[in-house]
This record gives C-alpha cells, structure tokens and sequence, in this order.
C-alpha cells in the first residue's frame, strides 16, 4: 500500500519526475517524459504496479531526510541496531538519456541493505523481460528499455531483481538505473559519484538568478526550486502536477491527470518567475504559450501536453486499484476539450505581463493577442465551464467575466502604455459594457458580495482575484463584502474549499462526491486579506498553510483537514506558485495589480 502523499519526497530531471518514500521506494516514476506511462506505478496501485526500494533491510521509515542545499538532490537516513545509514537519491540532468542515481552510504556501524526492483511498463500492465549481461540487469518491452548497474550481485526471483548487502561506515554503493528506448543503442552509464557532483552543480548555478529579498526566503527557495523540477527543460513547459489520479477525496472518484500545462497558470506563474530573478524560465515559458497556443483562437484550449499536443484523450486504467482505493485511474482529462472564457482573459494577461517585464517581445505575440481579442470580443457573453472545469451545464461564471474583462483591459494597455496599434475606444467600451453586465448579474446586492454564477446563491474563491486583476479596487465595499463572505461561507477548519459542491442545490460541477481545501485558493484568501488592511491575519494564514508543507517543504493540491493529510495530485505547481507570490505580496514584492 502506498505511504501517505505527505511522506513522498520529489525527484526530478527536469524532464520528468520521481516520487521516492520515507520508506526508500520509488512508487511513481514515468519515463521518458512528465506524460510517458509510468514503470513506477505502486502509488496508485500496489508493488505489483511497479517500484524499487533501497534501504535497511530490517524494513521501516526513515528516521529524517532533507535535500542537499538548494538541490533535488534527496538524503534519506535510517537509524538501526547495527548502525547509521544514508541512501542518497537525484536524477542527474539529462545527458544521452534518463537516470536515476541512488547512492547507499554507510554512516556508522555495518548496516545489512536490501534493494528490489520491479520495474512494469504501461503503468503496472507490462512485465519485461530481463536479462543479466556483463554484470547489469538489462530490461525490454516494446518501446521501453532500462538498464540496472550496481558493483554488488543481483539476483532474480518472483519477476523482481534483488540485491542483498551490507554497508559500513565511510562505504559508499551506487546504483544507477537508465533508461533509453528500445530501438536506439545502449546508452553510456553515468558514474554516480560524478553525476552527484555534476547535479549539486546544476541546481547552485540556477539558484545563483535567485533574487528574491523578503521574508520566508527558505520556502520560496523551495517552492521555487520544485516550480523548475516541474519544468520540461526542451519545451519550457510547465506541467500543473508530477501525477496523475491521486484523489481530491481519499476513496472518492475525483481522480485527475495533472502532467499537463495549464494557460490559466501563465500569469501567476510568470509573477513567481520574474519576481524572484528567473527571466530565462520565464521566458521559455512564455514562448511555450505563445506556441501552445498558436493556430485558430477560436481553438484554443485550456491544457496542452508538455510539447504542446492538443490530444489529451482521457481514459480509465482499470488494472490499477487507485491511492488507497481512489478510482478510477485517469489518464489524459477531458476538460482538455471545454469551453472556458477565462482562458482567453489570462492568455491576453500573461502576454502583457510579459511585456512590461524584462522578457523581450515581438511583434508576433502582438499578432497572437489581437487574434485572441477578436475572438473575445464575440464570445464573451457565452456562457462557459469556469476555471474549476465544472463537467455539469455551462453558466455564466462571474470569474469568467471578470477576467474577459481583464484581458480586453491589457490590450487597452497595449495601445496606450505601448504604441500598439488597435481599435482602442471600441475596445474601452467593450471593457465598460463587461463591467456592468457583471455588476449588474453577478452580484447579489442584499448579501453583499458577488456569486458564483449569474443568478447564483453559492459563492466561488476565484472571486478573491477581482481586485487582483484590478476590475474593482481593493477598497471597495463590494470587494471587501466578497472576501468577507468567501472567508464565511467556504472556510472550513482554517482553509478555503474552492466553491461549495452543495450549493445552488447540488450539481454544479456534474460530480459525485466532495473534495478538500483547496491551497491555491488560500493563498488567494491571504493575499486578500492583505490587500483589504488585514495583514495581520494574512500573515496568519499564509504560515499555517507553510505548516501543511511536509519536511521537504512540498505540498500537494488539497489539504484533508478531518484527516489531517495533504490530498490531491504532488507536488502541485499551483500550490508553490501561490505560496512564491503571497511571500512576495506580504514582504512587498507585489503581484498582478495588487
């Protein structure tokens, strides 16, 4: 059975991603890229699904870890009877193909090791077959390869490869597994003591951009650092989780695949890149965009794969049981395919942050925004699915609106703050018109605060943004109304749900089941607290959401607060976002328009 998410610790390339236990076990893994089927699927499944562990074999958790410095590089450390042990575990950036490095280091006594791997292609569905040659493991299944190198013997059993040992104080035993595909020729292995140091090397000269002066630097390094592991290094892609199906509700069927990229992350994610020093990241994430998104506006989507892909077709992994029996297994998401208005507001925000940034620009990503504007222009007042991907009927959202309102707003920027060249004063009168149909259907005058949906009675924490992207000032009575009834209505236990499943008579999201607190959404509700003269209270808030980070500094999604456990796909680039632009906002770094 897989360890709680919280117990997880992350390792990454830069082009995929690792989930490594206390326990010692690598339980996710996807190679060769973020959205490859995993060989590593124990996570959602059990060890038939795919692992490897190294650690004592007396078993149990390890007694403490901690990454090396400002690195991915992760020490676990086991107290036992026979003495101390250390296992040192990293990806090295990608050279010839993809490895994973661990390293067992006796720290004192004499410590007996066991280390099994399993490895099962196609998330857990495909046993290779392995051979041994020249002192390796060697395993093929169809377009899959990898290979095991380690100095200790190997042998197999059961269609697992074990190796049996023993460490002593100042020993040091690497194993390095490789993968490569199938048809190409047998990569060079790393060697592990130099790979350590190449990888040590990698993550201190990215960390030498890091700019950031304010208070909470150590979780903001963190943040940011597992912001670049989420990073496709070829594309500058940026994928929304490391995982796919890991529940919103421990047992319950909101299981989604997040190895994808988001739009609607552009512009927060660009303010957590550019305000803390990393222009480059920031740059190629820009130019993924503006790839992503380039072709009919009308198509644009929400998501698009790490390289781009448009077909996201979602299925069900029926083989797999799900985290802690959360089914069904998803891959792919469907959403890929809604219709969401705010996409097009954030698109236009993204670009315009970009430009008034240090990122230089041409004239193509003007040509792409006024394209997109076009299209904005005639569809704003359709309804649509909203930021939170409901799959019931399309409503007329008011964040939806809201953030219309904003990208019709940037390209009014353009023209006046730049010299772009466009129809300006229709475009104003489009912004006024967007801003009183809002003021007008979506919000309720007797209850003081803007709703979820024209004609809605439920509230939405994406209504903690409106002073965010500046369609109404922080000071205005019914900003401040909203984020009061936001903090009433959908608190629960100290966070903040994203909107109430059960309101307006249930359905709203087509859905069964409920979900946890939603972090980004909390970080939201910080940030407003600070920009209607609570800070105080922000601050409060912002440092018990720093106490849902587990020791490794990372959070996930959601937060279960009746089980106390962090839920929801891991390590979620939305929640270090969030935590990255909150710090900046109380230390006075700023943010959106705040």
């Amino acid at each position: 059975m897989a360890l709680k998410i919280e117990d997880y610790g992350l390792l990454g390339d830069t082009e995929t991603a690792a989930l490594v236990g206390k326990d010692g076990s690598i339980d996710w893994l996807c190679l060769p890229r973020f959205d490859s089927p995993a060989c590593f699927a124990a996570l959602l499944g059990d060890e038939h699904a795919g692992f490897w562990r190294v650690a004592p074999a007396s078993g149990g958790l390890c007694a403490r870890r901690r990454y090396r410095g400002d690195s991915l590089i992760l020490e676990s450390e086991w107290d036992t009877p026979d003495g101390t042990v250390r296992v040192i575990d990293f990806m090295p950036p990608r050279g010839e193909a993809a490895d994973i490095v661990r390293i067992v280091e006796g720290v004192s006594g004499r410590v007996p090791m066991r280390a099994e791997l399993r490895l099962r292609f196609d998330y857990g569905r495909i046993v290779p077959w392995v051979r041994h040659r020249e002192g390796e493991r060697n395993a093929i299944a169809g377009p899959d390869a990898a290979w095991l190198n380690t100095p200790v013997p190997m042998e197999g059993h059961n269609l697992t490869t074990y190796a049996e040992f023993a460490v002593a104080a100042g020993e040091r035993v690497p194993f390095v597994l490789t993968y490569q595909l199938s048809h190409l020729p047998r990569p060079k292995a790393v060697e592990a003591e130099r790979a350590l140091t190449e990888t040590e090397v990698f993550w201190s000269d990215w960390m030498a951009e890091y700019s950031y002066d304010g208070d909470w630097d150590a979780a903001v390094r963190r943040s940011l650092i597992t912001l670049k592991a989420l990073t496709y290094a070829p594309t500058g892609g940026i994928v929304a989780a490391a995982t796919t199906s890991l529940p919103e509700r421990l047992g319950g069927p909101r299981n989604w695949d997040y190895r994808f990229c988001w739009l609607r992350d552009a512009t927060f994610t660009l303010q957590a890149l550019l305000g803390t020093g990393f222009v480059a990241e920031a740059r190629a994430w820009r130019e993924w965009l503006l790839r992503a998104v380039a072709g009919d506006p009308a198509d644009l989507q929400i998501m698009y794969g790490i390289d781009g892909t448009r077909r996201l077709t979602e299925f069900e992994l029926d083989w797999l049981a799900g985290y802690e029996g959360s089914k069904p297994v998803r891959v792919g998401n469907a959403a890929s395919d809604q219709f969401q208005l705010d996409t097009w507001g954030e698109v236009l925000e993204g670009l315009h942050l970009a430009r008034t940034s240090r990122i230089e620009t041409d004239e193509s990503a003007w040509d792409m925004q006024l394209a997109l504007m076009d299209f904005l222009e005639g569809h704003w007042s359709d309804p649509d699915n909203s930021l939170w991907e409901v799959r019931g009927e399309r409503r007329h959202f008011v964040h939806s609106k809201v953030l219309a309102w904003a990208g019709v707003d940037r390209m009014v920027e353009g023209v006046e703050r730049y010299g772009l060249e466009g129809p300006v004063e229709k475009w104003k009168a489009l912004r006024e018109e967007i801003h009183a149909d809002v003021c007008a259907n979506g919000f309720d005058a007797d209850r003081g605060t803007f709703t979820q949906f024209y004609g809605s009675q439920g509230l939405d924490a994406a209504l903690l943004l409106i002073p965010q992207v500046g369609f109404l000032p922080w000071h205005d009575p019914r900003v401040v109304g909203t984020v009061d009834a936001v903090r009433r209505e959908l608190y629960r236990d100290g966070f903040v749900l994203r909107y109430d499943t059960e309101a307006d008579g249930g359905g709203v999201d087509g859905l069964a089941g409920e979900e946890g607190a939603f972090l980004a959404c909390t970080f939201w509700l910080a940030d407003a607290l600070h920009g209607t003269g609570r800070t105080g209270e922000a601050t409060e808030l912002f440092e018990r959401l720093l106490a849902l980070r587990n020791d490794l500094g990372l959070l996930s999604e959601e937060y279960d607060t009746r089980a106390g456990r962090q839920i929801g796909n891991t390590p979620q680039a939305y929640s270090h976002v969030g935590l990255v632009n909150t710090a900046r906002r109380l230390s006075g770094a700023g943010g959106r328009r705040s």
